[in-house]
């Protein structure tokens, strides 16, 4: 996918050192802003990723009604005035998610709950990436749903309306199909509950109750929500902590670089999303906590890397759903460790922004990397150095990119990215802060 946008990396000059903060959390940053604009009341949220993927679903509140008041010029805090569960108003055109998943994916859940029809869409990959998972159970509870492909495809147009609670199975650990059957059960009659293979990212049953809206969460993992009939402005600001996403990209850079000693802030440390810690860990990683505390419902902690000797490993099936983002700078940390690494149960890696799986395999091999596909991982098995002085594409996708980035300090000379232009979906600053700590990295200027 050709959107431009050339990063020119690695490879490190000399140990990567200091103390950053990254961009507050994005799967939390679209949950936060979803609930205050469905809440009555005001709510203020602080920490917001203002990344591409995160304005797109304010902006897509904003074109049904809701005030949406930015209070810095960063965009990382802001005031929604919202409009309760059923105050929306039929958008004039269709809805833009641009490169968004999780916005999609969750606001097909909202909008099933409308009493109008509406049309959302997004850009040529997102135009790609399968919707059925949403619109089957969505489909069940009462709305109808129409798209490309029987509705695996957008654009969709959904008409919603009274709802009926369903007793979900997912057939994919996923946060996105459950958080979408749970925002739509907010508009249903009866107890709507979710069941899923393997436990997936829980930020919407954390969040659900600040405004409000109690959520069940059974020992053996089946999720229960009885509606209330309305959400409710928290009394104090939603905060949303650092995202161990855009943190383990530079964690990865430091266990790498020879030398390195990096803290990250106040980074989340949510079970569900610690996976990427658990993974690095079992790989030998030299990595602690420090300042453990609570942001709102969810754990933090500053995470402190240090250099260190990476070995292979077999990756634990249980730790799959809770590293899913993480796996492309993962795959450029096990290139680069001594061994074997071998992931599988990670099919879902095919049908993200890009098929994961293989572009980091292409990239990391016209690195030299020796990098076997398997239809739902891999197995990679670390070199010394990778070659410098090599193209590879990122093909649109933001996570393939800072990945490479990251593998590239360790390389023999430069490594060209090309169609990187997507970093600024989820991480418009990724280069200055790579740049903070030490990391040789650039935009190209070609």
């Amino acid at each position: 996918m050709n959107i431009g946008g050339t990063l020119i990396a690695g490879p490190a000059k000399g140990p990567l050192q200091g103390r950053i903060t990254v961009p507050g959390d994005k799967s939390m940053s679209h949950r936060a802003v979803m609930l205050a604009a469905l809440a009555d009341g005001v709510t203020e949220i602080h920490g917001f990723l203002p990344g591409e993927d995160n304005i797109s679903t304010a902006q897509m509140f904003i074109d049904m009604g809701v005030q949406v008041e930015w209070l810095n010029e960063a965009k990382t805090s802001l005031r929604i005035h919202g409009v309760g569960l059923h105050g929306l108003k039929a958008p004039a055109g269709v809805l833009d998610a641009g490169n968004a998943g999780t916005c999609v994916r969750l606001m097909t859940g909202v909008l099933a709950g409308q009493s109008f029809t509406s049309t959302v869409s997004g850009d040529a990959s997102l135009r790609q990436r399968p919707m059925k998972r949403v619109v089957d159970p969505v489909r069940r509870m009462g709305a109808v749903v129409e798209g490309a492909a029987g509705g695996d495809l957008l654009p969709l147009t959904i008409s919603g309306g009274h709802l009926h609670a369903i007793d979900h199975l997912s057939a994919v650990a996923s946060a996105q199909v459950k958080s979408c059957v749970l925002l739509a059960g907010l508009y249903a009659d009866g107890i709507t509950t979710v069941r899923e293979p393997k436990p997936s990212r829980d930020h919407t049953e954390r969040m659900l109750p600040l405004f409000g809206q109690p959520v069940d969460v059974a020992p053996d993992g089946l999720i229960s929500l009885l509606p209330a009939n309305r959400l409710t402005a928290p009394d104090g600001a939603v905060l949303i902590p650092a995202d161990p996403s855009s943190a383990c990209f530079f964690a990865v850079a430091a266990s790498l670089v020879k030398g390195s000693d990096v803290t990250l802030n106040s980074i989340g440390v949510n079970p569900r999303r610690d996976g990427w810690r658990r993974v690095m860990l079992g790989m030998g990683a030299t990595m602690r906590l420090d300042h453990a505390h609570a942001v709102g419902e969810e754990p933090v902690a500053d995470v402190r890397v240090q250099a260190g000797g990476l070995h292979g490993m077999h990756v634990d099936a249980a730790d799959v759903p809770d590293a899913i983002d993480e796996f492309p700078v993962l795959f450029a940390a096990a290139a680069l460790a001594d061994g074997e690494f071998v992931l599988a149960d990670a099919a879902e890696l095919r049908v993200k922004e890009s098929d994961r799986i293989a572009a980091m395999a292409t990239a990391l091999q016209a690195a030299g990397a020796e990098v076997e596909e398997k239809p739902d991982g891999a197995v990679i098995r670390g070199v010394a150095s990778l070659q410098g002085d090599v193209d590879v594409d990122a093909h649109g996708d933001h996570r393939i990119a800072m990945a490479m980035a990251v593998a590239a300090q360790r390389a023999d000379g430069e490594i060209r990215i090309h169609n990187a232009a997507a970093i600024a979906t989820s991480f418009p600053n990724f280069v200055p802060l790579a740049q903070r700590i030490g990391m040789n990295v650039r935009w190209s200027e070609g």
